[in-house]
């Protein structure tokens, strides 16, 4: 029996999101080992929708027998036989890394093995920036959707790694047609207090995106109520607050508050989660189990604006 404070609604991609998508050329996605149903499923709606081109590696036997199960005719795409999980991530990683693959998806292999393959050198997908995961949480309703990061690869990120995260989502919500992105950066307090850590750094990191980040409001630190709730704004007399309120993103201390507030946003609000990987050569899809069809869907949809291949 699910707990009562679950959402009932079913996660939906959001056509806003999958028409821009469909305004760029479908990107080629290298799906390290892709013979398991879900890889094969998300594909398969991806490449329908228009928004992938897939290159298949892993198990050919296994790929060619999932694709059968779903009767999909994929013998006009790529196919790289491998065997296991490591040799499946490093060919992925290495199409990439050569530019035979546009975005690197992770399939059915463990993620310490995939994010292995992604981050050797050896493969050709690291640059000077810092790998970044972005969510990308839509509102059930239809409202505008709320950036998140780090909420699932960096543990404990540094000053450096939340700049660079900072920079990240400013530059994919202008990728989403946010002229002026609003940043905000998480922490249990709006007033930078020396026993809370998270505020002093909140404070710290607005202060160097007023000096290095244009065309984007960046403010910290500011509890989750001030994030999200202009009743609370009014209430706490923050109305001067360019962010406060009506944050587009929000820049997380650290990945246990982070995952915990992506998943009550999904859990229970009810929206629709799209992530991905940023500061790699590509961007990657570190796609879950847990997700459903429409959270894949979209996520796919957010690699293609990503991208953004002319068409």
């Amino acid at each position: 029996m699910s707990s009562p404070f679950v959402s009932s609604r079913e996660a939906v991609c959001p056509q806003n999101l999958l028409d821009l998508a469909q305004g760029f050329a479908a990107p080629r996605v290298a799906i390290a080992r892709a013979g398991a149903p879900l890889p094969m499923e998300a594909a398969e709606d991806a490449t329908k929708a228009g928004i992938m081109i897939p290159v298949f590696v892993g198990e050919a036997d296994a790929i060619r027998s999932e694709a059968a199960k779903l009767d999909w005719d994929i013998s006009g795409y790529a196919i790289h036989d491998t065997t296991g999980e490591e040799e499946a991530g490093m060919t992925a990683a290495q199409l990439c890394g050569a530019g035979e693959a546009d975005v690197l998806m992770k399939g059915q292999l463990h993620t310490d093995v995939f994010m292995k393959s992604a981050v050797s050198r050896a493969n050709g997908l690291r640059t000077d920036k810092r790998f970044v995961h972005i969510f990308h949480i839509s509102h059930p309703d239809g409202g505008k959707p709320i950036l998140i990061s780090d909420a699932a690869v960096n543990v404990s990120p540094n000053i450096e790694t939340r700049q660079s995260a900072i920079e990240e989502v400013v530059d994919l919500l202008q990728r989403l047609g946010t002229s002026r992105p609003k940043v905000a950066i998480l922490s249990a307090t709006e007033s930078p207090i020396p026993a809370v850590p998270s505020s002093m750094e909140g404070r710290e990191l607005a202060d160097w995106a007023a000096k290095h980040i244009e065309d984007a409001d960046v403010s910290g630190p500011l509890a989750l109520d001030l994030i999200l709730s202009m009743d609370a704004v009014k209430t706490k007399k923050l109305t001067h607050d360019p962010v406060a309120g009506q944050a587009d993103a929000i820049i997380v201390p650290d990945i246990v508050s982070g995952n915990a507030l992506f998943k009550s946003l999904v859990y229970v609000g009810g929206g629709c989660a799209a992530g991905l990987v940023t500061g790699a050569k590509v961007p990657i899809l570190l796609t879950s189990r847990a997700d459903p069809a429409a959270a894949r869907m979209a996520s796919a949809a957010l690699a293609s604006i990503r991208c953004g291949l002319p068409k």
